[in-house]
């Protein structure tokens, strides 16, 4: 079944894609909670004339993505933990607090849902990279060190 998004869907794909999905899954998961409509002949000309619109004004989006990601590549962040003598953080990294140190450490504001951390939990001392999800296509990678305070 042909479905069109109606936001970014990991794995799936983005927002206003015309995507392919089993049927079931479309009928009893994307379309009842909004994340999708079926891609009937009207909502694809809908489509086509909102995506004509949006046009000029994603033009500006991507420009400001690929500003801020050659900005963002190769800074290190560096986040104070509280750690055990082996090295061993008492909690653990997550996209939050590099989110946060982003914004302390060089004003960058970025939304803490673009940031894939590599690697589930960071739980030791170390240097260690994560992905900024910017904009489709558009992705910087940052490296931040975690140091014990």
């Amino acid at each position: 079944m042909e479905i069109i998004l109606k936001q970014d869907i990991q794995s799936i794909g983005y927002a206003n894609d015309i995507v392919k999905v089993k049927a079931g899954y479309a009928r009893n998961y994307l379309i009842p909670k909004g994340m999708a409509i079926a891609a009937t002949e009207t909502n694809r000309k809908v489509l086509a004339e909102n995506l004509k619109q949006k046009s000029f004004k994603e033009v500006k989006i991507i420009k400001e993505a690929e500003t801020l990601s050659k900005a963002l590549d190769g800074i290190t962040v560096k986040i104070g933990a509280k750690a055990a003598e082996s090295g061993k953080i008492f909690g653990s990294v997550n996209n939050i607090q590099i989110a946060d140190a982003i914004k302390q450490q060089f004003n960058y504001d970025i939304d803490r849902k673009k940031i894939v951390v590599d690697g589930e939990h960071i739980k030791e001392l170390g240097t260690y990279s994560a992905n900024v999800n910017l904009y489709k296509d558009v992705k910087a990678i940052i490296n931040f060190e975690v140091f014990a305070e």
